[in-house]
């Protein structure tokens, strides 16, 4: 049996990551049987950080590496008949991905806008974890994003970056469907990871106003939403 181990879910998404929530919805629409385990301890996390699958004897981290993993040992079906130029793509998004997690990961636990209402939530919603314990949390973020840099730039700098992110995942994205087509891709899993990680945010962050502008990620991440839902009942 898998078992996915990743952060807390919040906001109605089974996971408040978006690398966590990456690899969760992907399991699902590839139709596997897995648990999923939701943790903030990354002691015997690889690397120290989730997401983190663990299958029989492997324990792999990282979210590309996992869905990696799962193609070459289970074989889904879900990005078959992809042509050379679409995996392509896949991969340039997920690097564009990659950038809009800093922004949108300061918006939440560095922006002193943002914070109060973010805390509260994941208190509200998990009584067991310690205030403590999201005070450290802070803290090692706020170094994390000066380490990275990001976190010596003004905010609404920081936020210009992340729109811009999004902005062409929007530009991608038609009208109807999915990336590629009427049917869902892993890259579909991946850019609901992030934008339902916004959309479903409760708290009005210049990423999520950008988000609002846009229908057609609306239009994806509800669509999204709904086949990991299907899936779950399946």
């Amino acid at each position: 049996m898998l078992t996915l181990y990743s952060y807390p879910d919040l906001f109605g998404v089974a996971d408040n990551n978006p690398f966590g929530l990456k690899v969760f919805a992907f399991l699902r629409l590839c139709r596997l049987s897995f648990k999923h385990r939701h943790i903030l301890d990354t002691a015997q996390a690889p690397r120290g950080q989730l997401p983190y699958l663990v299958d029989s004897a492997d324990m792999i981290g990282d979210s590309d590496a996992i869905v990696a993993h799962i193609k070459r040992k289970y074989r889904p079906s879900i990005d078959n008949g992809l042509s050379p130029g679409q995996l392509n793509l896949d991969l340039l998004v997920r690097r564009t991905l990659d950038d809009l997690y800093w922004p949108m990961s300061y918006s939440r636990w560095r922006d002193d806008r943002f914070w109060p209402a973010f805390r509260n939530a994941l208190l509200t919603t998990h009584p067991r974890i310690a205030p403590a314990e999201l005070d450290a949390a802070r803290e090692y973020n706020r170094q994390r994003y000066y380490y990275q840099g990001i976190g010596r730039y003004e905010p609404e700098q920081i936020y210009m970056r992340g729109i811009s992110d999004l902005e062409v995942i929007a530009d991608l994205l038609g009208e109807r469907g999915f990336v590629f087509g009427a049917q869902s891709a892993s890259l579909d899993a991946s850019i609901y990871g992030f934008v339902a990680n916004i959309y479903f945010y409760r708290i009005d962050t210049p990423l999520k106003q950008y988000v609002l502008s846009r229908p057609n990620l609306v239009r994806h991440c509800l669509a999204m939403h709904e086949a990991v839902k299907q899936k779950r009942k399946d």
